[in-house]
């Protein structure tokens, strides 16, 4: 998994959980990544008079939840805006950044750029000469992403503004113009980066208005039998009752040909329009190609019914990856993406033949990763990839539960294939959920999980127990650091049983496992379970995964 490239080992097909800046920092090589693809989180739907408040510098914000695309000035932006100053960025970055600071102030928005301008900085040394970075945003901070990109890169290294259409606009609601696009900012480190052109069916661009249905049921193409211009001779006079001249046009060609065309049942006579050649042989679209320019409008995103979704907010369609990581790499290139979010870039990558990096902050996020790839390509491609930065020992859980205590929790839940909670917020000491069928027409039910990672008592249990019967749930599952003291079993074993209603199997109402024993791969006694998060398309590899957790 790992090759050899100039200045040193160069990490391939590989999952990284973590900070990207310090992920790059440590352990990306210079000058290995072929393309850099990044969709930076960055609230857009929030108000202007919001993102601009000036902000008091509170605690910090290191961590981004999943879902939750927000950037604020905090203590810790301050600290990395001072290291941006006083390290060793280019002078033309330090300007660029300061002008910033003196044009907007300290809020959220110029947190998002100085937390954006670190971390360019890394993606600009890691990416090879050759290479092509694609940065994913919308019309609220392209502009001043594009100052900092211009600072980073330099401005002559700007290959171009890609303006992918979206929506259409009954599908939002917005009080000025809705916006139906997002925009993807293309940057290069040298005059010269790999572009393959990129070529489709000229069908979605043809204006509908060319195309007509004829009376044998086919569709052809039409085309303008004038010109504009006055003329003095015969294309100048009137034919069959039309006059050119009316409108200032002249026919392009003389009256025999176009009675031949009469004839020949080669005229489509517009109402209140000027009469159209019409083609000779059907229109085919796919037959008819043309170049991909900078208006992308034959991506759609991702709709709430389609296979595709995971139920990632910020997901985009693989269709729109897969057309990037085309353009800018071949087969057997580095593709980065430091906010692999669900891990989009990966999957193309991976469905392309090119080697990848994906980096993400939440544990969720990679493991979500983690299973798209195995239900899409089969178990065996667990064989080709890394994960790196997830707890593999206690000294790892207790680091990560230090760091981030909601990040462990979300760890623990799926170290169960169980859906942890999108936020640490209200969950009544339920940190996710473990689902399972009970029939065979699509009903599940539910085990709740309750994670803790410091001390734990005889009463944590209990009212796990209280939950599982006031949330009806069927079962519970209590994850802890420390080893269960007896009381603690006591109250578990006083929980009762559940039973399955499609096989009769009887299970503990409540469980308890430590995450020692989860470590070591022990799982407590449950039904069959669902994998969380979606159901994607399979496109290779063996068969769908179930996995059964034995006592």
């Amino acid at each position: 998994m790992v090759s050899k490239g100039k200045g040193g080992p160069v990490p391939v097909n590989k999952l990284y959980y973590g900070d990207n800046l310090d992920v790059l920092r440590e352990r990306i090589p210079d000058a290995v990544a072929d393309l850099v693809y990044l969709d930076p989180p960055f609230n857009s739907n929030r108000s202007f008079n919001v993102l601009f408040k000036e902000k008091s510098g509170g605690g910090a914000q290191a961590q981004i939840e999943a879902f939750d695309d927000t950037w604020t000035w905090s203590q810790e932006t301050e600290v990395l805006y001072i290291e941006l100053m006083n390290g060793s960025a280019p002078n033309r970055v330090k300007d660029a950044v300061e002008a910033m600071r003196k044009l907007l102030g300290d809020n959220d928005v110029l947190a998002y750029l100085v937390m954006m301008t670190a971390r360019l900085i890394e993606l600009h040394r890691v990416l090879k000469p050759t290479g092509t970075l694609y940065l994913h945003c919308d019309p609220t901070a392209s502009h001043y992403l594009k100052v900092i990109l211009d600072a980073v890169f330099g401005a002559q290294n700007f290959k171009n503004e890609i303006i992918w259409k979206r929506h259409n606009a009954r599908s939002v609601r917005q009080a000025i113009w809705p916006r139906l696009h997002d925009v993807l900012l293309v940057y290069s480190r040298a005059a010269a980066p790999v572009f393959n052109v990129t070529m489709v069916s000229s069908g979605h661009t043809s204006d509908p208005h060319d195309i007509v249905k004829w009376t044998d049921g086919k569709r052809y193409r039409t085309m303008d039998l004038t010109g504009q211009g006055l003329r003095n001779g015969e294309t100048g006079k009137p034919w069959s009752g039309i006059d050119p001249g009316a409108k200032g046009r002249h026919w392009r060609m003389a009256h025999a040909a176009l009675e031949d065309l009469k004839t020949r049942d080669r005229i489509y006579w517009q109402r209140g329009g000027m009469p159209r050649e019409r083609a000779e042989q059907p229109y085919v679209p796919a037959e008819r190609m043309a170049v991909v320019g900078d208006v992308w409008v034959d991506i759609d995103s991702i709709n709430a019914g389609a296979a595709e979704r995971l139920g990632y907010p910020t997901q985009k369609p693989l269709a729109l990856l897969e057309r990037i990581i085309r353009a800018a790499s071949k087969e057997g290139d580095l593709v980065l993406d430091p906010f692999c979010g669900c891990g989009t870039t990966v999957d193309a990558a991976q469905k392309l033949g090119r080697n990848w990096i994906g980096i993400d902050i939440t544990t969720l996020a990679i493991d979500l990763i983690d299973a798209r790839l195995r239900h899409t390509y089969g178990e065996s491609i667990t064989n080709h990839y890394e994960i790196l930065g997830i707890p593999r020992d206690m000294e790892g859980a207790a680091a990560l539960f230090h760091r981030s205590p909601f990040e462990f929790e979300r760890w623990c839940v799926m170290m169960l294939d169980g859906q942890p909670n999108e936020k640490q917020t209200g969950d009544k000491g339920i940190d996710g959920v473990i689902r399972f069928p009970i029939d065979g027409k699509g009903n599940s039910d539910r085990i709740l999980v309750s994670v803790k990672g410091g001390i734990t008592n005889p009463g944590h249990v209990r009212d796990l127990v209280g939950t599982v019967q006031s949330q009806k749930a069927a079962m519970g599952v209590f994850i802890s650091m420390q080893a269960p003291s007896k009381g603690m079993k006591d109250a578990a074993n006083h929980s009762g049983v559940y039973k399955h209603p499609r096989d009769g199997k009887s299970y503990p109402k409540v469980q308890i496992v430590s995450v020692k024993e989860v470590l070591a791969g022990k799982r407590p006694m449950l039904p069959l379970t669902q994998l969380p998060y979606f159901q994607a398309q399979r496109r290779g590899g063996d068969g769908d995964r179930q996995l059964r957790f034995e006592g």
